[in-house]
């Protein structure tokens, strides 16, 4: 298995580099940097069942990775009769905790439909449609129908190959979010940059206020399997704490304590017996994620969706959907009320 990729997958809209080509060389060694990975792995193997899949397992596990670390590039055409095969082959990846992904949507990959039942966390346009953009209208409404497709299911998109600005900012214009190819390759400092898109300082855009990640404070952390007691103490440590923010190995948001309500259940005469030395999460709510580039407004909307949470703060979570802070509500309330005063 071997990746086409030539250079990291980038996330057009801030800058960052969200994960890295990777291979798996023929004596199955992995060969990937630390951040997450991205594997191009042929259809036939997934199909071939999970025998033939033993050595990506294996290499990731001789290498310390998770399988969670990787994103699988699905490539190649799927057959109408094998459609079944492959989303009980595709089901077994997710359980094990791959994300994964399909090429050349839109144009020689798996047909529309194909990718509507099987769900995949990223979908890639074909090299070619992205090559002839922003040159030619048809590949533009190719790439847009194929961005609306994936806002409807959740998944993000892929252009790969892109050479020129003009391109970096057409397809992020149709809604294309993620890209790699040679702009994007890292420069002799080793470092990736971006053209960033111009801000939108319209006036529709600016009453929708400042994207969360603007309002960003850092999250008080906890292990998603931390003890009850640690959060006391974590709490205890400052005042101003309004909230612990429980995570996995990696740092995706699983829990979230409230101070008031957390502290609550300890106020009682047996609180500390009942709950201290039992996990936390126990004591959790589910967190409410908003992605780092949410406007103020649309934050508010997902805030006061559950009434009895209303002032519960917000995880502000990144592309791979980690944690990178919290956003208070209070603060949220200042930006909108300065926006309509």
């Amino acid at each position: 298995m071997s990746s086409l990729l030539a250079s990291p997958l980038v996330d057009l809209d801030t800058g960052a580099v969200i994960a890295h080509p990777a291979f798996v060389e023929a004596g199955g060694v992995l060969r990937a940097a630390p951040l997450p990975m991205v594997l191009e792995l042929p259809i036939r193997v997934v199909l071939a069942g999970a025998g033939a899949l033993t050595p990506l397992h294996e290499a990731l596990r001789r290498a310390g990775r998770h399988p969670r670390e990787a994103i699988l590039l699905i490539t190649g055409p799927c057959q109408e009769h094998e459609r079944p095969l492959l989303r009980v082959a595709l089901d077994g990846l997710r359980a094990i905790g791959y994300l994964y992904g399909f090429t050349d949507v839109g144009s020689m990959g798996p047909t529309l439909d194909t990718v509507t039942d099987t769900a995949p966390y990223l979908v890639a346009l074909h090299p070619e449609l992205v090559a002839r953009i922003p040159g030619d209208h048809r590949a533009a409404a190719v790439a847009r129908a194929v961005a609306t497709l994936a806002r409807g299911i959740g998944a993000h998109v892929m252009a790969p190959g892109v050479k020129h600005e003009a391109q970096a900012a057409t397809i992020r214009g149709l809604g294309v979010r993620l890209a790699h190819g040679p702009l994007l390759a890292p420069g002799p400092d080793g470092r990736v940059r971006v053209p960033l898109p111009i801000a939108d300082e319209s006036a529709a855009s600016a009453m929708l206020g400042p994207r969360v990640q603007e309002l960003l404070l850092p999250a008080v952390t906890l292990p998603a399997e931390a003890m009850a007691e640690e959060a006391v103490a974590a709490f205890g440590e400052e005042p101003t704490i309004t909230s612990v923010i429980l995570v996995d190995e990696f740092q995706r948001p699983k829990g979230s304590l409230d101070r008031g309500r957390f502290l609550l259940s300890f106020a009682t005469r047996y609180g500390h017996a009942l709950h201290g030395s039992k996990p936390a999460q126990r004591l959790a709510d589910p967190p409410r994620t908003v992605p780092r580039t949410t406007p103020a407004i649309a934050a508010m909307q997902a805030a006061g969706r559950d009434t009895a949470r209303v002032y519960d703060d917000l995880v502000v979570t990144d592309e791979l959907n980690r944690c990178l802070g919290i956003v208070r509500v209070s603060d949220l309330i200042r930006q909108v009320t300065s926006l309509r005063s």
